[in-house]
């Protein structure tokens, strides 16, 4: 460190990740939801969230069904997930120095 006209200068510390590790951008402090997995709470946007279709009935008879002109509703699941949880269930892989630094699409 250094002074520099009265200022001081302090060098900045280098970013693991560009994004910090999380979606918020600059709007501050972000609600927090709950892990479906290990029940930790953690920052929404931090927190890996997971939509899937939930089938009710057997493929089958879910055929059957559809070709006699029945409707057969499938829900949507939304999980989130905290980061050690993701990583453990292959939602998220561990990359390299390089490509963390990398912004866009991971699934």
């Amino acid at each position: 460190m250094r002074l520099f006209r009265g200022i001081l200068q302090v060098p900045y510390m280098p970013l693991k990740r560009a994004s910090r590790g999380r979606k918020k951008g600059g709007k501050g402090s972000s609600d927090r939801v709950q892990c479906s997995n290990c029940g930790a709470t953690v920052p929404r946007d931090k927190a890996k969230k997971v939509t899937s279709r939930l089938n009710l009935v057997e493929h089958s008879l879910a055929k059957e069904l559809r070709a006699q002109g029945a409707y057969i509703a499938s829900p949507t699941v939304l999980k989130y997930y905290c980061i050690s949880c993701a990583i453990h269930f292959g939602i998220l892989k561990i990359r390299s120095a390089d490509s963390r630094r990398q912004t866009g699409r991971l699934r």
